[in-house]
């Protein structure tokens, strides 16, 4: 059987990140797979952790190239996922996480048809403008727009394999981990009922 590529989006606020970290921390044969940004690093990021931070004309290289798998970009910044590192993980026995915005997860899906897409849902409005305002990186008008982008990712939740809501974490991680066993079983995993948490997500107001 080959490797899993487990891709997890999700939109911004919703704690894929958080997710995604505790997931691989648990599972020693999952490996992250670290995106290049053209994104200035914040202060408690750290380089090859949280991203590759590269210069623009780097990352343009990259994509011309052919060196990335997926590129997209959010909020004016340059997002991809490198090509050879995802093969080096899978070709060392290793399964890969890549945590990637929609437009990236449509790009792996055109490529790999095996790829599996897990889309990360918060479970209000409420709570995800909470995280947004908690993490005290943006200004009124920043959050602002990053609701109205999180409204327009949410609409692509339908594309993915799997949805799961992160409400509880704990409850979250096991959900993301249950989707792991089950698909290198060859096997999917039960898939909860949120068609009316999503509904209620995406609804003018």
């Amino acid at each position: 059987m080959s490797q899993l590529l487990i891709v997890v989006s999700a939109p911004s606020g919703a704690g894929k990140t958080s997710l995604v970290r505790a997931l691989v921390e648990r599972d020693s044969n999952l490996e992250v797979s670290v995106s290049y940004t053209t994104r200035p690093r914040r202060p408690a990021e750290v380089d090859g952790r949280d991203y590759r931070f590269v210069s623009q004309a780097t990352f343009n290289g990259m994509a011309r190239a052919g060196d990335l798998l997926e590129y997209a970009t959010n909020f004016g910044f340059d997002y991809g996922t490198s090509q050879a590192r995802v093969r080096e993980a899978q070709a060392a026995g290793r399964d890969v996480v890549l945590e990637i915005d929609w437009q990236g997860a449509q790009q792996v899906r055109a490529q790999l048809d095996d790829a599996i897409g897990v889309f990360v849902l918060p479970p209000s409005r409420e709570a995800l403008r909470a995280r947004l305002e908690g993490r005290g990186q943006d200004g009124p008008d920043v959050i602002e727009r990053r609701m109205r982008q999180a409204i327009d990712d949410m609409t692509h939740c339908a594309e993915f394999d799997y949805a799961i809501v992160n409400d509880d974490f704990e409850d979250a991680v096991a959900a993301l981990a249950r989707i792991v066993t089950a698909e290198r079983r060859g096997e999917r995993a039960p898939v909860p009922a949120i068609a009316g948490l999503l509904a209620e997500l995406l609804a003018t107001r």
